[in-house]
């Protein structure tokens, strides 16, 4: 079913019009998302890949019930567009667009609190339920329906664990990953209490980096948790003030440092792989 899309979600594409949007409906198409149209303001009335295209959110939700939107518009437009899918009452947006003005973040972050959207992003790979519904940009062909959830910061490591468990016959029930802007709507804290509540889900895997202290409140959490959970936190070598990768993977202060957040998960209960590649024989050893 999955903690934050599935089979009876009705996706849309926000720049459905671009060529980015018009990739990812083509994607989803393919692998079955139940994807069912896409706005783009002054182009209503348009198709793009077969959907039907409108000038609003608020005409897709009343004409076809949708419920989960991707956001790939530009920068300067991201706040109207995460805005409009708020005020439309969607339960699940994904801010694919990176580079968000900060501003227009916390506009964004107070926004959704408020109303109760769960936003993932700025700079966010999605959400997917593997065999379900892909509200990502994570290509289906390597994904398995299973019952390992997957919180992270980073798309690429994501991969390279999803990896992993395959070959271990290890499938995931859902893969969430947060955003690696500066300022991010929604925080490991926010998503592992939705796994620990998930029936489908028996192991919880987090990848965390450097920069920020959400990791530390996500050890926090991780300790009152019912199932296992395995972490891992890259950037272990990187110097202080160099920012590595993502705009927030950068130590400014000693709490950001990998070093302070592997003792923290340590000190939870959860743990905590050395290397990437050691996550998923972790996740076996604790099931």
């Amino acid at each position: 079913m999955g903690i934050l899309i599935g089979a009876h979600d009705r996706v849309i594409i926000q720049g459905i019009t671009g060529g980015s949007g018009r990739t990812t409906a083509e994607r989803m198409l393919e692998h079955r998302t139940p994807i069912v149209g896409g706005a783009t303001p002054g182009k209503g009335g348009q198709r793009v890949a077969g959907l039907p295209v409108f000038d609003s959110v608020r005409q897709i939700v009343d004409e076809l019930g949708a419920t989960a939107s991707f956001i790939t518009v530009p920068p300067a437009f991201t706040r109207d567009a995460c805005l409009e899918a708020i005020d439309a009452g969607l339960r699940t947006v994904v801010v694919y667009t990176e580079r968000v003005p900060l501003h227009d973040t916390m506009q964004i972050c107070a926004c959704a609190r408020g109303r109760g959207t769960l936003v993932l992003g700025p700079n966010s790979a999605g959400c997917v339920t593997p065999g379900a519904a892909n509200l990502s940009d994570l290509n289906d062909a390597n994904l398995r329906p299973g019952r390992i959830g997957i919180v992270s910061k980073s798309g690429t490591l994501t991969y390279e664990v999803i990896d992993g468990l395959n070959r271990l016959g290890l499938g995931q029930s859902t893969v969430v990953c947060l955003g690696g802007d500066p300022l991010i709507a929604t925080h490991f804290a926010d998503v592992l209490p939705l796994f620990d509540a998930d029936a489908e889900t028996d192991a919880v895997i987090l990848i965390g980096e450097i920069g920020g202290t959400a990791e530390l409140a996500a050890a926090a959490v991780a300790r009152q948790m019912t199932k296992p959970v395995v972490a891992y936190v890259a950037g272990r070598s990187a110097p202080a003030g160099k920012r590595m990768g993502h705009a927030g993977a950068i130590i400014e202060r000693g709490q950001e440092a990998a070093a302070v957040k592997i003792e923290a998960f340590r000190e939870a209960g959860v743990r905590v792989a050395d290397l990437v590649t050691e996550v998923a024989p972790l996740v076996a050893a604790s099931l």
